[in-house]
């Protein structure tokens, strides 16, 4: 297992320099805000994001995992093989939802397949999140730049890879990129860390980078350290350096000069009384002109900075003194690790917003009484995010100094669980999962939509869903549960006295903190883990019990007021969801049957001919459409018969039906296909004057391989030839059928050499919305090719 751990990093390694080339170029292309790649995973259909540029990965933590079958622009993009454009936060809202709920800023976004070469599935897709413009399609000239970069990309990664699609794979966390800087001085920090003892210096590659030294130019001394800045700076910083060993901090950062002339602040301190010797640790950085001459460490309220990917570059006096941190300790570290109590939400929203928008943000904050190295200012502060081109500039000030009356709002910060608690999930989550809930249908896509949405939000590893029926739980989903333990709890009676049916019985949820709080609250039950958390939740829609919801955690963790109300209320929305799915399952299911009844049971065949029929529902709801189908006897020969009447629902199966009965009793008379057409069109034209259908006939000879066709307003065929090539076959039709009495219907002839195949379809299979038709037929066309004649017997014709 050990190896395979190994191979998988070596592998993202390996991929890592493409993958941060073109979020970098895609950044330039567009100028964006963000960038990333998502690539498919060792789980079949979820996407992971590998790479992100321009926001720092725990803020995009909710959109690190994709399922394709999602409805995200990036899940979009990835199976339907296009590329996703939302200009703005209007049209985002308009047709993801769910993505504009996640993230509610004005921004805009486009994301492309990264492509095989040589076609097929894409390897994953490039996502770039920029600036909002007009609804137009001009406002992104830049598609067809980012369509090159993410096509460069797909070759790259599949050389890398060694041709094998396989190989190009992301199952680890995603690795943050610095986005191109877009001013000269961006601020950066590298870090170090001097032993007198040996006099051996540990440096970084920021500090490297820095100071201007190239890759293996430092010799690892404190002297190559000092020789990296101007000559005239290179005694202090030598003299500095042993003051801070001697016990002597700096009282403020010392200005010094790069070998390049910028300026560059140097801090230092001493590793203090826990650590042997008098080590020395240090950092430098050049946050800007403002904060290089000193003038920020002179305000009197806090400022401190960070670059795109969460990291303080610069801090003054005063905002060390405000969060209760040395100054050594927030510099040159991420944000969530310096000042722990500004994490989650909706905290993370704030700064979300800050990076992907213009306007400052204000919020306040709450630091807890333990976060402090010593002596501060005041537990409330008043916070202010100011966005810049590469920085973010925040202040802090106590909140008593804001005008008197003015009271803070109430933290989101909930005291912290037991070690390796999850964290909270985000109070939008009921908001976002009530979206999800509006697109599943079925029960299994309730379930499906619960899994996505509620276990990766709370950190749960374990869900099951049991439906009531007949005073029984019958379970419905499960997923993470050892294999065959919940068997024994399926189909259960109310009876029984087991969490699952209590909280249905009593519609109270029963959160338990840890495996041992369960097994004391109900001995004797059995359990599926040692250490853990279990949470049963009662689905209750409208005071009508439905079933209970389980959610287990792999660790033992608390369950603040907050989370239980939020798991509560989001319970109710699965609940009233459920009860919907499961009306829709019983309606779907007879609607099922009925378009069973009305569709052919079987085909007629022929010894020469091989025919094969699929009729899949592309509606919702009662399922039934007006397409059909059918395969008839016509004197020594077959007819072929296609049609879509207009609309959905009962109504469009009824006039189907009789259509069908109809084209039926024409065929087995041996009718021509014009004469087949036209009668057809009389009798729908009698049947319902408001009602129109399209209609393709074709009347084969097996035995010559002659063929007659007439359409009346209906797609053209495809014909596959035997060696391989495919064409949209020129057969000119008429009008509809129900339009016009007069209208007459063209009979063209051509000849099916064996082996052929001749493919007849409605439009469902190949309109999309905001495509053209065109565009579908030809997809269709090329599935055909690479589908073969496989189908057909030796000799023999195919349809």
């Amino acid at each position: 297992m050990a190896g395979s751990g190994e191979q998988a990093v070596r592998s993202r390694d390996r991929l890592a320099a493409p993958l941060a080339d073109a979020s970098t170029g895609a950044l330039r292309a567009v100028d964006g805000l963000v960038a990333g790649v998502y690539l498919r995973s060792g789980t079949p259909g979820l996407l992971r994001l590998s790479v992100l540029a321009g926001l720092p990965g725990p803020l995009f933590r909710p959109w690190w995992r994709l399922h394709v079958d999602r409805p995200f622009p990036v899940a979009d993009a990835y199976r339907l093989g296009v590329q996703v454009v939302l200009p703005n936060a209007t049209e985002t809202m308009r047709r993801y939802p769910q993505f504009a709920a996640g993230l509610p800023f004005p921004f805009g976004s486009v994301h492309v397949p990264v492509p095989v070469p040589g076609g097929g599935e894409p390897l994953g897709v490039l996502t770039v999140l920029r600036p909002a413009v007009p609804d137009t399609a001009d406002g992104f000239p830049d598609r067809e730049l980012l369509g090159r970069l993410a096509g460069r990309l797909g070759t790259d990664l599949l050389a890398l890879a060694g041709g094998d699609e396989d190989g190009v794979r992301w199952d680890g966390e995603p690795v943050g990129v610095r986005p191109p800087a877009r001013v000269p001085a961006q601020a950066a920090v590298g870090r170090f860390h001097w032993d007198p003892v040996t006099a051996a210096v540990r440096a970084d590659d920021r500090l490297c980078a820095l100071l201007g030294l190239r890759p293996g130019e430092f010799t690892g001394t404190a002297r190559a350290l000092a020789e990296a800045v101007a000559p005239a700076d290179a005694p202090r910083f030598l003299a500095a350096l042993r003051d801070a060993a001697a016990g002597r901090q700096p009282s403020a950062p010392l200005v010094l000069r790069a070998r390049d002339g910028t300026p560059r602040l140097l801090d230092l301190w001493p590793r203090g009384a826990g650590h042997c010797g008098p080590a020395v640790d240090g950092v430098v950085f050049h946050p800007g002109p403002a904060a290089a001459d000193g003038a920020a460490d002179l305000l009197p309220q806090g400022v401190f900075c960070l670059d795109r990917l969460g990291l303080i570059v610069y801090a003054n006096a005063a905002a060390a003194r405000l969060a209760g941190r040395a100054r050594e300790r927030l510099l040159g570290r991420d944000l969530w690790d310096a000042m722990p109590w500004l994490a989650g939400p909706p905290y993370d929203d704030h700064l979300r917003g800050a990076l992907l928008t213009p306007d400052p943000v204000h919020f306040h904050a709450r630091r807890p009484a333990g976060e402090r190295d010593g002596p501060g200012e005041g537990d409330w502060l008043a916070v202010s995010v100011h966005p810049g081109t590469d920085l973010l500039t925040c202040t802090l000030a106590p909140a008593s100094r804001l005008d008197p009356g003015t009271e803070p709002p109430q933290a989101a910060h909930a005291p912290p669980g037991p070690a390796g608690a999850a964290s909270m999930a985000p109070l939008y989550r009921p908001i976002a999962l009530a979206i999800a809930l509006t697109d599943a249908v079925t029960a299994r896509q309730v379930s499906a939509v619960v899994m996505q949405e509620l276990l990766p939000a709370f950190g749960g590893r374990r869900l099951a869903i049991y439906l009531l029926q007949d005073r029984h739980l019958y379970l419905a989903w499960e997923t993470g549960f050892p294999q065959g333990f919940l068997v024994p709890f399926d189909g259960v009676g109310l009876d029984a006295r087991i969490p699952g049916v209590e909280t249905l019985t009593t519609g109270r949820p029963l959160f338990f903190e840890s495996m041992g709080q369960l097994a004391a609250a109900y001995p004797g039950l059995a359990l599926d883990a040692d250490v853990g958390a279990r949470a049963f939740l009662p689905l209750i829609a409208s005071g009508r019990p439905v079933g209970s919801c389980i959610l287990g955690f792999d660790r033992p963790r608390g369950f603040s007021t907050e989370e239980r109300t939020v798991l509560t209320a989001l319970a109710g929305l699965i609940a009233h969801a459920m009860e919907r799915a499961r009306r829709y399952d019983s309606e779907a299911a007879l609607a099922r049957g009925l378009q069973r009844a009305l569709l052919p049971r079987r085909l007629s065949a022929h010894p020469r001919v091989e025919t094969a029929g699929r009729y899949l529902p592309g509606t919702q709801g009662m399922d039934v459409g007006g397409d059909w189908y059918d395969v008839v006897e016509a004197g020594d020969g077959l007819a072929l018969v296609i049609g879509d009447v207009q609309g959905h629902g009962v109504q469009a199966a009824a006039t189907m039906g009789q259509l069908r009965s109809a084209v039926r009793a024409f065929a087995l008379g041996d009718r021509p296909p014009d004469e087949v057409l036209s009668g057809t069109n009389h009798l729908l034209i009698d049947l319902d004057p408001g009602q129109f259908a399209s209609c393709c006939y074709l009347r084969l000879d097996p035995v010559t391989g002659r063929a007659r066709i007439a359409r009346a307003g209906h797609l053209p065929p495809l014909l596959r030839c035997p060696e391989g090539r495919v064409r949209v076959l020129d057969v000119p039709g008429g009008v509809v059928l129900g339009v016009d009495p007069r209208a007459r219907y063209p009979v063209t002839e051509l000849l099916l050499e064996p082996g052929s195949v001749l493919a007849l379809y409605t439009d469902g299979l190949v309109e999309r919305p905001g495509a053209d038709i065109e565009d579908g037929i030809s997809a269709l066309g090329r599935v055909l090719a690479r589908a073969g004649g496989g189908a057909g017997r030796r000799g023999g014709r195919s349809l």
